[in-house]
């Protein structure tokens, strides 16, 4: 885990050696600054001697603006290296989230990524802030003091050791007594942004269903259950400073009996007094910043655990070493093809599938729920790979392609239409990003989208807000399929993707991809028979399996199942 997160300071390596040098300038200064007020007291004011209260307080004062634009300096850097190193585990986490398998993601729920990519990188931000400034300083502070109160009297010296060993012993075991709360909490916060991301983006369904109370409910579950956590964490906690204060005014006090009567012996000086009294304060404060520290490096702990997980986590789906870049045809065929979500399952999602496409041919897919209509098509685009047999597209395993080529040429529509926030052109061009005007039209024309798109004032430079929420249903079906258009691909996968289109339009789309681009493999996935009734070929898929495969007419005569839905659609079978 420190090895990952060593990995991601990169350039901010000079801050971040530099900013704890900074804080041991400081408490050098610091330390000498005791000793310069007791030469004053005793040497200065006792004496009477004006001569040498002067010389102390300028050099007092130099010393103060060292102290100053060391502690300055190391502030600086160690902003600038702890949000630095927040940047680069957000980039690095990203970047490889951008390179997961749909499975991968399967294993992150989504609000756990958000949790992972926010309050956790803040966490290890604020912990590394810490740790480069009161990691460093604290410490040292504590050796320089001790150092120089044993310099001044070791009888008196020797009660700050005791102390510290008492400190160190009881913050240690409150410490791991929280340990495993701070560990925790982290984990509840996913279900309280899970709470949030789903209540917004269903919003209009919550709203519908007048469910407002419920998720309100749920809200408070989640936001109590971080409450609960934390108040058992901090009962620990909070123990630790009034046992701090304590021990403080304790070493107070003995110093101060002690330091009186050896003043009277005259075996100590009033300004070592003065002195020891100041070191007494710094070593004991500065052991309740470690403590802090320990408090902090133990909340991170648990998002450092998690944000490794994300960065480590291995791509289910691997490049070849060399790598296909040339797909001759859109041939597509399924050679004994098997498929689990989870290796661990023992019911396959697909079982033995062995299907050919030829280039160009018109392909319809329909089943019922959960006969895995979806899975198969996921595979010709390696969003998964099979776990028995294999997927060949123009000859070659998918296993073998280059993943952004193949993407590249075969385009699919998803079942959920998903839009950016933006004008429709800039949509478009997630499909091709040097696309013209010229082509944005004519992507739109095939896919009916250019009925809607002039009449609006604004047309292709239209606005659409987050997930497309300004357009209907159909709409967005038919920008979804534009986008997918603008590749130019060789296979072109339609996920039920017309659902919310009327049967005319739906008609004019397939009349339109057969004028316009004959040479495209169309596979297209349908509740509506209609909708795959001209197809060359209409698979009919059943728990997993291939139940049929034939024209319209041939599957009415021979198939039951395809039978049974037309007659449900009210499509004449005889």
């Amino acid at each position: 885990m420190i090895k990952t997160l060593a990995a991601q300071i990169k350039e901010y390596k000079a801050a971040s050696i530099l900013t704890p040098l900074c804080m041991i300038g400081e408490v050098i200064m610091e330390t000498l600054i005791p000793l310069m007020m007791a030469s004053i007291i005793d040497y200065g004011v006792e004496k009477g001697d004006m001569a040498h209260i002067i010389k102390m307080g300028v050099i007092m004062v130099l010393i103060a603006f060292c102290g100053l634009l060391f502690g300055g300096a190391g502030g600086v850097m160690a902003a600038k290296a702890s949000a630095g190193f927040a940047k680069n585990l957000r980039k690095a986490m990203f970047e490889n989230i951008q390179t997961f398998s749909f499975s991968n993601i399967d294993r992150f729920s989504t609000s756990g990524l958000i949790t992972r990519l926010t309050t956790d990188v803040t966490n290890l931000q604020n912990a590394y802030q810490m740790l480069l400034r009161m990691a460093m300083r604290a410490p040292f502070t504590l050796i320089f003091a001790m150092a120089m109160s044993f310099f001044i009297n070791v009888k008196l010296a020797s009660v700050y050791l005791i102390a510290v060993l008492f400190l160190s012993t009881v913050v240690g075991f409150l410490m791991s007594r929280a340990h495993k709360y701070f560990r925790q909490v982290f984990e509840k916060y996913d279900a309280l942004n899970e709470s949030v991301q789903e209540n917004i983006a269903a919003c209009r369904e919550v709203k519908a269903y007048v469910r407002e109370d419920y998720e309100t409910q749920r809200f408070n579950r989640a936001s109590k259950n971080i409450y609960d956590m934390f108040i058992k964490a901090e009962r620990h906690v909070v123990l630790v400073m009034p046992i701090m204060m304590m021990t403080v005014y304790s070493c107070i006090v003995i110093i101060s009996r002690q330091g009186a009567m050896m003043i009277v012996g005259q075996q100590l000086r009033t300004g070592e007094l003065m002195s020891l009294l100041t070191y007494c304060l710094n070593i004991l404060m500065h052991l309740l910043m470690l403590s802090f520290i320990v408090v902090m490096i133990t909340m991170s702990q648990a998002s450092a655990r998690r944000i490794c997980e994300v960065i480590n986590e291995d791509s289910d789906l691997k490049q070849c070493e060399d790598p296909v870049k040339d797909m001759k045809d859109g041939s597509i065929s399924f050679d004994h093809v098997t498929f689990r979500y989870f290796e661990k399952s023992e019911r396959p999602v697909l079982n033995d599938v062995t299907l050919n496409i030829a280039s160009g041919e018109t392909i319809g897919i329909i089943g019922g729920t959960g006969s895995a209509k979806t899975s198969l098509i996921n595979l010709i685009s390696r969003l998964y790979d099979v776990n028995e047999g294999c997927v060949k597209v123009s000859g070659v395993d998918v296993r073998e392609y280059d993943m952004a080529y193949l993407r590249d040429q075969v385009s699919v529509v998803l079942q959920k239409n998903v839009l950016f926030s933006g004008s429709i052109i800039e949509n478009l061009r997630w499909g091709n990003e040097n696309a013209t005007v010229q082509d944005c039209i004519e992507a739109c024309r095939m896919a009916c989208a250019d009925e809607f798109i002039e009449k609006m004032p604004e047309k292709y430079e239209s606005h659409v807000e987050q997930g497309g929420t300004n357009f209907s249903g159909g709409q967005r079906q038919r920008l979804c399929i534009a986008r997918a258009l603008m590749k130019k691909p060789k296979i072109l996968i339609l996920d039920d993707s017309t659902s919310a289109v009327d049967t005319a339009t739906d008609s004019k789309i397939r009349n339109s991809f057969k004028t316009y681009i004959p040479g495209t493999t169309k596979i297209i996935i349908a509740q509506r028979i209609a909708s795959v009734m001209d197809a060359d070929r209409i698979v009919v898929m059943d728990e997993g399996k291939i139940d049929g495969v034939g024209t319209h007419e041939e599957l009415i005569k021979n198939n039951d199942i395809y039978r049974e839905v037309c007659q449900l659609q009210g499509i004449t079978t005889s």
